[in-house]
């Protein structure tokens, strides 16, 4: 157990500030097992600085002096992972004109940092699991087995329980990586840590933009202790620059501190944001099809309201009314219906000067809208990929190309997130 000058020591190397005694065990943790070789997994929340402790394992072990390599996981695309990690051979794949080295080849002896490790795709997880087990791994097209020495730490935002009991993630590579488990905490479970950071920030970001230290009025700094920081220490960086350039009083008000924290969220001195009936969020591609579908269906109970109305209006009876609806397709095409009421209204007219119009027959309707909807699919072609592409496309736009976020607005992961800009074309 360090005590609390060591303790001290390594966060002023590694540039950590905070006193929480959370914090304090993690580091002694870290510590503690840089001298073996056993795999380690950092786990917290997104934001909390979980790359500071690979960092600290890998410069108190004995491989300090080799090389240390940082991955991260959720940025590779699915179909590369398994090259850039384990490397492949000349023609291997289209693309492949000459054998490359992969990262555990590359970190031999040293350590190897995979971030967000949960987001691995299954085949890949099987092959980290055998390098893990065993220090043998293949090059993707080859048969030939090769050796490495390889310090693995791990790290990742993820349930891992929830991600295994779903399938996601193997339960065994859980296990193995979760050799030594190191928890992070999240910044708002480190009290008075938050202001600390906050005149770290603060500070360091005067001497960058050569101007004053922004300062807090003690209403203001009570906010900043309260708020609950879901982006945690990063998201307190980003509000402490953005103060720092945009504001010209030096003495932030509580008032103007609130202008830069998002709305969407409680804190014990914050108003809380009940979200509207319209805001949804989707747990999966497929209930995203699903909403549309619903929404469709909703809006052809409407048209089939309006196209009631209309017939009630011109005068046809009620049995014919109901025929026609019980003709009418049940998932049908908006524009195809427009299209159809738009053809019916110059006999609805009520200019009595007007030559009259006879009404269209039930058996008239149905063969013009049986030739419409075999025009409509090689017209229109409307489909639930371009539902979806709307809604990834709006997600992108509402968080300025920012995928990760996109992705967790989305309820997807952000290699899926990833793989749908390349198909729609939204890179």
């Amino acid at each position: 157990m360090m005590n609390n000058s060591e303790i001290q020591s390594v966060k002023n190397k590694f540039g950590i500030v905070g006193a929480d005694p959370a914090l304090n065990r993690a580091i002694d943790v870290a510590v503690q097992v840089a001298s073996t070789d056993l795999s380690v997994l950092v786990t917290g929340e997104s934001g909390v600085g979980k790359e500071r402790f690979p960092q600290i394992i890998h410069q108190y072990s004995a491989r300090k002096h080799n090389k240390y390599i940082a991955v991260n996981c959720g940025a590779i695309p699915e179909g590369t992972i398994d090259s850039e990690l384990f490397g492949h051979v000349k023609g291997s794949f289209t693309g492949a004109t000459s054998d490359r080295k992969g990262y555990f080849e590359e970190a031999n002896g040293g350590t190897i940092f995979l971030d967000e490790v949960g987001e691995l795709p299954l085949s890949t997880q099987v092959r980290l699991l055998r390098v893990l087990e065993a220090g043998e791994y293949m090059k993707v097209g080859s048969s030939e087995v090769y050796k490495t020495n390889v310090r693995v730490v791990a790290a990742t935002n993820l349930d891992m329980p929830r991600a295994i009991s779903e399938g996601r993630f193997r339960e065994d590579l859980y296990y193995r990586l979760n050799t030594v488990p190191i928890s992070v905490p999240p910044l708002r479970q480190r009290g008075d840590d938050i202001y600390l950071l906050f005149r770290k920030f603060a500070t360091d970001f005067a001497e960058k933009y050569k101007m004053p230290a922004v300062s807090l009025s003690p209403e203001a700094r009570m906010l900043l202790l309260h708020y609950p920081w879901p982006g945690n220490v990063r998201q307190l960086k980003n509000v402490t620059e953005q103060i720092s350039v945009l504001e010209t009083d030096r003495d932030i008000s509580k008032e103007t501190l609130l202008a830069y924290m998002p709305p969407q969220v409680v804190g014990s001195n914050l108003p809380m944001v009940t979200p509207s009936s319209n805001d949804k969020t989707f747990n999966s591609e497929r209930e995203i099809l699903y909403q549309v579908l619903f929404d469709m269906k909703k809006d052809m109970n409407d048209l089939k309201k309006l196209v009631n109305d209309i017939m009630r209006g011109a005068g046809m009876h009620v049995e014919d009314v109901q025929m026609a609806h019980a003709d009418m397709h049940p998932i049908h095409d908006m524009r195809h219906s427009i299209e159809e009421l738009r053809g019916m209204e110059p006999s609805f007219s009520t200019d009595p000067s007007s030559t009259p119009v006879s009404t269209p027959s039930v058996t008239q309707i149905k063969a013009q809208r049986d030739i419409q909807d075999m025009e409509e699919y090689v017209e229109e072609n409307f489909s639930l990929e371009d539902a979806e592409k709307d809604m990834i496309k709006k997600a992108l736009e509402k968080h300025n190309n920012k995928r990760k976020y996109a992705a967790q607005d989305l309820k997807i992961s952000e290699r899926t997130l990833y793989r749908k800009i390349k198909q729609y074309g939204l890179e």
